[in-house]
């Protein structure tokens, strides 16, 4: 039987973004070196803010930076979804002490980087991690107890596995798996507005939605309430393919022609905008290959509409590091329970995403019906339909035999 100790190589891990420095943290933690290769020229994480339910919390306390990563995330005080054509409420979720309570986390907003930033502290801290930067994959060689990616340079990295956190875009499932990316035709525009900048008939603690037909609005506060994250989504007109580039303030004004004035402000604001035309993949039932496995977005890429895609890729690092545990350190043995812990886990995921997304851009009657889905529901009612997804604990994750 192996242990950390049994091997002098490292474990890889392709993909310097939250994914894979939280695996590299998760793994440094056991006892393990680590060598982390990240195409981009330096680490960090591009994007605004992200939404953490109380799994995410769960994930970083596992990971040992519960505190770091709370003290850089805005608690707020609810949910709020609008109907973006007529202001009307459609439905409100308190995240207050009773949500706390519930689910032993809070819910908050966090900026990308800042949790980027506090997992790799969190990595540092402990040490043993090499990180090559500039360094892009390009395949993956197994020879019994090892793994060897080859980088664009022809350089080998051997390992004792490889945790392929390599993105949306991954080198690392393009060759085990091999399939094709699901565009989504939904374009999301995302950008950060400094607090003098922002309505202050928008200021509120909450993570905020319009919806509208084919569209919607999200705001909520970053950094201490200093800063607004601002993202609106439409349907393309145009025959989309998956990246992200610089936005146009007129394309997305055009797509908002119908929205009322208070939430159509929001378009108005940003200085700059980045776009992104959205894709997922099907799930799939085997993302391990001998000493090989995916983590994150390159094992399941979902759309934005639940707020999970981080959140997911955090509870793949702490299962991954409780799976090696239970498994003793028996790496094909660990990898085979990892996968079987997460597989119908994160295919739900991304299969509720894909439902959340028609929700929210709903229009004609299947408008009126989803106004409707939610009035009157008290708070427990919604909390008992979270708790799948925000139950989630470390104590809990792995599967049972």
């Amino acid at each position: 039987m192996t242990t950390p100790c049994s091997s002098t190589l490292p474990v890889l891990v392709a993909g310097g973004g939250i994914g894979g420095v939280a695996a590299a943290l998760s793994l440094a933690r056991l006892g393990y070196a680590v060598k982390v290769l990240e195409q981009s020229p330096e680490l960090g994480e591009i994007g605004a803010g992200i939404q953490l339910g109380p799994n995410a919390f769960a994930a970083f306390d596992a990971l040992g930076i519960g505190e770091l990563a709370r003290s850089r995330a805005v608690y707020t005080d609810e949910m709020v979804m609008h109907d973006a054509l007529d202001e009307r409420l459609v439905g409100r979720i308190p995240t207050d002490a009773g949500f706390r309570q519930r689910f032993g986390n809070p819910y908050a907003v966090i900026h990308r980087a800042d949790i980027h930033r506090s997992l790799l502290e969190g990595a540092q801290a402990h040490g043993n991690i090499e990180t090559l930067t500039a360094t892009r994959i390009t395949r993956v060689e197994q020879n019994g107890d090892t793994v060897t990616v080859y980088d664009q340079h022809g350089v080998a990295h051997v390992g004792q596995a490889l945790i392929g956190a390599d993105g949306v875009k991954s080198v690392v499932r393009q060759q085990h798996v091999g399939d094709a990316a699901r565009v989504s035709g939904h374009v999301v525009y995302r950008a950060v507005v400094e607090k003098a900048d922002f309505p202050q008939d928008l200021r509120w603690n909450a993570a905020s939605i319009w919806v509208g037909p084919n569209y919607h609005l999200v705001h909520y506060p970053l950094r201490g309430g200093e800063q607004y994250n601002v993202v609106v989504t439409f349907h393309s007109r145009e025959a989309e393919e998956w990246g992200v580039r610089e936005g146009s303030r007129e394309e997305v004004q055009s797509y908002f022609q119908d929205c009322c004035p208070r939430a159509r402000q929001l378009i108005d604001l940003p200085k700059s905008w980045k776009r992104w035309a959205t894709a997922d993949r099907e799930p799939i039932g085997q993302w391990t290959f001998g000493r090989t496995t995916l983590l994150g977005d390159a094992a399941h890429p979902t759309l934005q509409y639940i707020a999970q895609g981080a959140c997911m890729a955090l509870e793949d690092a702490v299962t991954l590091g409780q799976a090696l545990k239970h498994c003793q350190h028996d790496w094909p043995a660990t990898l085979q329970l990892y996968e079987r812990s997460r597989i119908a886990r994160t295919a739900r995921v991304v299969l509720s995403a894909r439902e959340m997304g028609r929700i929210f851009h709903a229009k004609g009657v299947e408008r009126l019906v989803r106004n409707d889905l939610w009035k009157g529901r008290q708070p427990g009612r919604f909390y008992d339909a979270m708790e799948w997804l925000y139950g989630w604990t470390a104590e809990t994750c792995l599967a049972k035999d």
